[in-house]
């Protein structure tokens, strides 16, 4: 976006928001049909530290939903000033909740 190359950037974040929206359909379509349940075994320190990563994860994941929405409209209908302002929370927001996501995966993978 730096070099001003408007449609690549937008292929980027739409390519981005697909796949986000993909994995969240088939994530939340999983736990909904699924009868299965995992419990976090982990003891120690480690224990802890999960449930504060599962936590933000799982805040932050509910609010990164309409700020990413606002920024992609906002964005793709050239409301530049606003689309700047949102993405400045936005991004890190769901970097975060992508990085977490990965983590608590990983975490619970031993006791699937």
């Amino acid at each position: 976006i730096k070099k001003k190359n408007i449609n690549m950037h937008r292929g980027f974040i739409l390519a981005a928001f697909t796949s986000t929206l993909f994995f969240l359909v088939s994530y939340l379509t999983f736990h909904y049909l699924s009868a299965e349940t995992s419990t976090f075994g982990g003891t120690g320190i480690i224990r802890p530290i999960y449930f504060f990563i599962l936590i933000t994860h799982s805040f932050l994941a509910a609010i990164v939903v309409p700020l990413a929405l606002f920024a992609l409209v906002w964005g793709w209908t050239m409301q530049i000033e606003k689309h700047k302002k949102i993405v400045r929370w936005t991004m890190p927001i769901w970097l975060y909740v992508s990085l977490t996501g990965v983590l608590v995966y990983l975490f619970m993978a031993p006791y699937y």
